[in-house]
C-alpha cells in the first residue's frame, strides 16, 4: 500500500493510508488512490555558493535510482509501458531542446490523481495521472515537464541535499524518498522507518520546497526550453491560471502542485509576458498525447462508469479527438469485460484511425481476452518489426504466445529483449513466467529475482536467487552467474542495512 505523508516540524512524520499500486496489465486495473494530505508550508534555508555542493552526477543518480526502487516497491510508480514511453518522448524532446543536460533522464507516471509533478535526484521526474488529465493540451503538459526538467539542470535538486552533503549515499537516498513523500504525498509504510531513521527527519522539513529563486529560473528557463522544443509558450501561464482557479473552490485542500510550487498572480504575470513577447504560435496536439489521456480516462471509477463516459462523449460528439475517444471506450470496454462489444468498437475505431502502435497493442488484447491467443500472437509480430522499441509490444508479444502454449518461443523472446534493455524488470517477470510454463526452475527464479531487485525488494529478490540454486535443474555455468548474482544482493542489502536503509527493501 502506498501512503500519504504530513511533514511538520515535530520530531517524527505521521503517515496515513492513501493509494494502491496499479499493475502492469493494460485496460483493466484502474488506477485507485485517495487525495494527498498537504504538507506544512516551508522555506529552504539559503545553501550559498553552489560551488559548495558536494554531491556528484554520479552519486546524484545512485541516489535517484534508489528512491525510485523504492517507489516502484512502494506501489508509486504507474508501471505502464505506453504512458511511461509517452512522457519519455515528450521529455527527452524538451531536454534535446537545449544543451544544458548533464545526466540522462528518466520520466514515469505516478497512479494518483492528484495535482503534482516532480524532480528527484539524477534526472528522475514523476507526473502524476491526475496532472495529466487536468491538463487541456499537449504544450500544458510540456510546460510542467519543461520546469521539472530545469530543476535538475540548474542543480536545485543538489542544493536541497547540500546540508546532507556528508552522509553516505544511501543516508541521502532514504532523504530523497522522505522528501519526495513529504513533496508528493505519497510515501509507503514499508519506506517510513528508514526515511526516518536515515534521513534526520529534523531537517526534512528545511528542505520540502525549493526556493523562491529556484521556482523563478525553473519557469524563466523553462519558459526557454519549451519554446525552443516548438510548443505553444502560452501553456505555462494557461495551465497556472486554472490551477489557481481550480484552488478557490477546493476548500482548503489545495492541489499538491500548488503546494510544492506556489503560484502567486507575480508568476502567472510574468509568464503572460514571456508568451506575449513571442509570435503566436498554434501547435496541435499529438494523436499519443490524446490517446494516453484517453487510457488513463478508462482507468477512473468503476468499469461500467468509464464505459459509459466514453458513450457519452461519443454519442454528444463531445471529444478533441475521435479516434483517442474510440479508443477510451475499447479500453474500457476491456476493463469492463465486455470482449464482444469490445472487439465490435474496434473494427470501428480502425476504420478512422492512422497506424499507432497504442492501436496495435490494444487489438491484440481485444484477441487475447477473447479466447484468441494465437490470433493476437499473429498481429503481434506484424506490429512489432514497425514498432520494435513501444515496450507494450515488447511486453504483450511473449505474454501471447505463453497463452498460445508456445512457453519456450516466449522465454527465448524475453531473454533476446533483455540484451537490448538489460534493466527492464517487467521483461525479468515475463521470462520467469515463461520459464516456469517449461519446468525450468533455475532459470525462473533466476528472473523473478531479478524483478523483486528492479522493484527494490532485496529481501525477496535474495530469496528467489537461494531457490534457484536449490533448483538442480542447471548446468555449472548457469549455478555460477546465479551465485554471483546472490552474492551481489546479500552485499548490497548488508550496505543497505548498515546504513539502518534495508528495512524499506523487504
Amino acid at each position: 500500500m502506498r501512503r500519504t505523508v504530513s511533514a511538520t516540524l515535530a520530531l517524527v512524520l505521521a503517515f496515513t493510508p492513501a493509494v494502491a499500486p496499479v499493475a502492469r496489465a493494460q485496460y483493466a486495473t484502474p488506477a485507485a488512490s485517495a487525495r494527498a494530505s498537504a504538507p506544512a508550508a516551508s522555506t529552504l534555508p539559503d545553501l550559498g555558493d553552489s560551488a559548495q555542493v558536494a554531491l556528484s552526477p554520479a552519486q546524484e543518480r545512485k541516489i535517484g535510482e534508489t528512491a525510485l526502487k523504492q517507489l516502484r516497491a512502494a506501489g508509486a510508480y504507474l508501471n505502464d509501458p505506453e504512458v511511461n514511453d509517452y512522457l519519455n518522448e515528450l521529455g527527452q524532446r524538451l531536454v534535446a531542446a537545449r544543451n544544458d543536460a548533464r545526466a540522462d533522464f528518466h520520466f514515469f507516471g505516478v497512479p494518483d490523481p492528484s495535482i503534482n509533478a516532480f524532480a528527484m535526484p539524477g534526472g528522475f521526474i514523476g507526473v502524476n495521472t491526475g496532472l495529466i488529465l487536468l491538463t487541456q493540451t499537449e504544450s500544458e503538459l510540456a510546460s510542467v515537464l519543461a520546469h521539472e526538467i530545469t530543476h535538475v539542470t540548474q542543480n536545485h535538486m543538489a542544493r536541497m541535499l547540500e546540508n546532507q552533503k556528508n552522509s553516505l549515499l544511501m543516508s541521502l537516498a532514504a532523504l530523497a524518498v522522505a522528501i519526495l513523500a513529504a513533496r508528493s504525498g505519497s510515501s509507503s509504510s514499508d519506506m517510513v522507518p528508514a526515511a526516518i531513521a536515515s534521513a534526520q527527519a529534523l531537517q526534512v522539513q528545511n528542505q520540502l520546497n525549493f526556493t523562491r529563486e529556484n521556482e523563478y529560473e525553473a519557469d524563466r528557463i523553462g519558459f526557454q526550453r519549451l519554446d525552443a522544443a516548438g510548443f505553444d509558450t502560452g501553456g505555462a501561464a494557461a495551465l497556472m491560471e486554472r490551477l489557481q482557479k481550480a484552488s478557490r473552490f477546493t476548500d482548503g485542500n489545495v492541489p499538491t502542485y500548488l503546494r510544492t510550487h506556489p503560484i502567486t498572480y507575480e508568476r502567472i504575470a510574468e509568464a503572460q509576458a514571456r508568451a506575449q513577447s513571442k509570435s503566436y504560435r498554434q501547435v496541435a496536439d499529438s494523436l499519443d498525447f490524446q490517446m494516453v489521456r484517453a487510457l488513463l480516462r478508462s482507468y477512473a471509477g468503476r468499469s461500467d462508469e468509464a464505459v459509459a463516459w466514453f458513450d457519452n462523449g461519443l454519442a454528444e460528439r463531445k471529444y478533441n479527438s475521435e479516434v483517442a475517444a474510440r479508443y477510451g471506450l475499447v479500453a474500457s470496454l476491456l476493463r469492463d469485460k465486455q470482449f464482444a462489444r469490445a472487439k465490435k468498437e474496434l473494427a470501428a475505431l480502425e476504420t478512422i484511425a492512422p497506424p499507432h502502435p497504442m492501436i496495435e497493442a490494444i487489438a491484440a488484447h481485444v484477441l487475447m481476452d477473447s479466447g484468441e491467443a494465437a490470433a493476437a500472437v499473429t498481429r503481434l509480430e506484424a506490429a512489432l518489426p514497425r514498432y520494435p522499441n513501444k515496450l507494450q509490444l515488447v511486453y504483450d508479444y511473449p505474454d501471447a504466445l505463453i497463452k498460445a502454449g508456445r512457453p519456450a518461443q516466449a522465454s527465448a523472446f524475453a531473454e533476446a529483449q533483455l540484451q537490448r534493455f538489460p534493466q527492464n524488470g517487467p521483461l525479468h517477470e515475463i521470462a520467469a513466467k515463461a520459464y516456469a510454463a517449461q519446468g525450468r526452475s533455475l532459470k525462473q527464479h533466476q528472473h523473478l529475482g531479478e524483478y523483486y531487485a528492479w522493484m527494490g525488494n532485496l529481501r525477496l529478490a535474495i530469496d528467489q536467487l537461494e531457490l534457484a540454486i536449490k533448483a538442480g535443474d542447471a548446468n555449472f555455468y548457469e549455478s555460477s552467474v546465479v551465485e554471483t548474482r546472490l552474492r551481489a544482493l546479500r552485499l548490497e542489502q548488508a550496505e543497505q542495512q548498515k546504513e539502518g536503509f534495508g528495512r524499506s527493501t523487504g
